[in-house]
């Protein structure tokens, strides 16, 4: 039998989804029954076990429709602007998960990845995975929005997707990877407005991006890029950094040293 302050739970949550809300905070609904903090948990995590509901983040919940309760969660895409409006925390969809709006993601990514301006635990939710990166001068990157079925989410541009993916190859499956995903989102990107994302960064990911773009054959988009490079880079440097041997081959126009082989996987 459900206790009357079950009952007001799941009233409280068929008024927000009626309404078209899918999220709401833990005080909100504790405020709305009428009970205390505690109570109020003991309520929500019932529904959480019957997954009426679900928790991606401490103090938030969204509301789970059935085609999503054997997933246990919302998609990522579907929670993460909700999620960071909550914590106030300004963000954008990238890497792997970004080069996937693009069509340019090799493999799908076992998490979802989001690049955050300060350190954030990982999202476990059902089976959804969140990862989150931080990336000096978030706000300064280029975005654009998707729509989802449930909000807006921002995703960084082709560019901007491309400039991320060099400078995190460790977290996009390896320099390799990168090359590949590459080769498939080099399409989409603009020599200019990459440029532009170039200077969200340090000019060592301008250098290897640039010769990557290269090696894969469009060499077209990277014009501008080495005209930016050779107006600012002052090192050289490892194509994959911190390994292989220093008396490699050599990049002049790059300025790039080519410690590794890479075979593309297309």
């Amino acid at each position: 039998m459900i206790s009357r302050k079950q009952l007001n739970a799941r009233e409280y949550i068929a008024s927000l989804a009626a309404s078209g809300r899918y999220w709401f905070a833990s005080d909100d609904a504790r405020k709305m029954l009428g009970v205390s903090a505690d109570a109020a948990k003991l309520a929500l995590n019932r529904l959480a076990r019957q997954k009426i509901v679900a928790s991606p983040g401490r103090g938030i919940y969204v509301i789970l429709p059935p085609e999503y309760q054997s997933l246990g969660c919302l998609p990522a895409d579907q929670f993460i602007p909700a999620l960071m409006q909550h914590f106030g925390q300004s963000y954008y969809v990238g890497l792997l998960s970004a080069a996937q709006y693009y069509g340019a993601a090799h493999h799908r990514p076992q998490e979802f990845q989001v690049m955050v301006a300060k350190a954030r635990r990982k999202v476990r939710c059902g089976q959804v995975r969140v990862a989150y990166i931080i990336r000096k001068r978030l706000k300064d990157v280029p975005v654009q929005s998707f729509n989802t079925p449930r909000g807006t989410l921002l995703v960084s541009t082709p560019e901007a997707t491309a400039i991320d993916l060099v400078g995190y190859h460790h977290h996009a499956g390896g320099m390799e990877q990168v090359a590949t995903i590459l080769a498939e989102l080099a399409e989409q990107i603009d020599a200019v407005k990459l440029v532009e994302s170039a200077k969200t960064a340090p000019v060592s990911w301008s250098q290897r991006l640039g010769y990557l773009l290269e090696y894969i054959g469009v060499g077209e988009q990277a014009a501008l890029l080495k005209s930016h490079v050779r107006k600012t880079a002052q090192d050289t440097v490892m194509l994959l950094p911190g390994s292989g041997d220093s008396n490699a081959k050599r990049d002049k126009d790059w300025k790039l040293i080519i410690n590794a082989e890479l075979e593309l996987e297309i």
